[in-house]
């Protein structure tokens, strides 16, 4: 059921790693480079990719390439919203990939891409055909975040929540889709892009919306899939049954399964951002969701070269 799995989300963002427990990554190092080697003898051909980095930061990749955390891997990734949060315009995505391919021998996904409906659903619209024109033929592969808008009484996972004014409520208007499943205006456009673009989905656990969004994404012609298994969410009751739902619900789309959250009364400190008591522990948990959803016809060592650019 996988084409490929990624090691984490944004790692040098603090809203998903704390620097202050672990200041220069290095027991993120050693956490991804034993998960990988744990991944690796469950399924040797299973592309594995680094966690998306935002900001794009070549100076984090140069760290990550001499702790030698990419010598086991196979892509690595970028997330970018320059309309909504980053300090770069949107027409420099281009050159941002170029900063991240001239520090690493591997491919660079785009991981996650988006454009918010905050201010008006006609900027996010554009946004969508003018990052398509963009990144034509610029990784392979490229997720469009998101189907849905994030509900507002879930929040969004950031670090500091409400404080952070405007940039904290663009995160529930990122969806092609509304809170009620209703479409936006920019739903036709991404329509136009697929399959070259795929999407970003985070599914909440037991998330009513799963298979309204595999109907939509069926509908949209969407053929690859980011989403994620949550570390974190491996300690609830029945997270197993709620797992095999959603990788079954899944099973049409060519998925890359995001390994991350740690869960509270397993961290340094008791946040899903901590760095592990136990690396081993998640290397466990990887290894486990391996083991059950790779699909060994389609677990080949040739993968990432058969990824076509869109």
């Amino acid at each position: 059921m996988l084409e490929a799995v990624m090691l984490w989300n944004e790692p040098n963002n603090k809203s998903h790693w704390d620097p202050e427990i672990d200041p220069d990554w290095f027991l993120f190092g050693e956490m991804v480079k034993d998960a990988s080697r744990a991944i690796r003898a469950e399924a040797p051909g299973l592309p594995q990719v680094l966690g998306g980095i935002s900001p794009i930061d070549p100076g984090f990749m140069r760290r990550m390439q001499a702790q030698g955390v990419l010598d086991g891997l196979d892509a690595v990734a970028v997330h970018g919203f320059p309309l909504d949060w980053n300090l770069w315009q949107i027409h420099e995505w281009p050159q941002k990939i170029a900063e991240i391919r001239a520090v690493t021998h591997l491919p660079v996904w785009v991981s996650e891409v988006g454009v918010s409906s905050f201010g008006a659903e006609e900027v996010q619209a554009w946004g969508c055909r003018r990052t398509a024109e963009l990144l034509k033929g610029q990784a392979p592969r490229i997720h469009w975040y998101s189907l849905y808008d994030l509900p507002l009484e879930w929040g969004a996972t950031t670090r500091h929540k409400e404080a952070e004014g405007s940039s904290y409520y663009r995160h529930f208007h990122m969806g092609l889709l509304r809170q009620d499943g209703t479409p936006k205006l920019a739903l036709e456009d991404f329509a136009r892009c697929t399959p070259d673009f795929g999407l970003c989905q985070w599914f909440h656990f037991e998330d009513p919306r799963l298979d309204e969004a595999v109907a939509w994404m069926k509908r949209l012609g969407v053929t690859h899939l980011r989403t994620g298994l949550s570390w974190a969410d491996s300690f609830r009751p029945n997270a197993l049954d709620w797992f095999d739902r959603q990788m079954e619900a899944l099973a049409d789309f060519q998925v890359t399964a995001t390994f991350c959250f740690t869960p509270e009364h397993r961290g340094i400190a008791a946040h899903h951002t901590s760095a592990p008591l136990v690396r081993a522990e998640f290397s466990e948990f990887c290894a486990a969701m391996v083991r059950r959803y790779a699909e060994p016809a389609r677990v080949r060592a040739e993968a990432m070269p058969e990824m076509p650019l869109p």
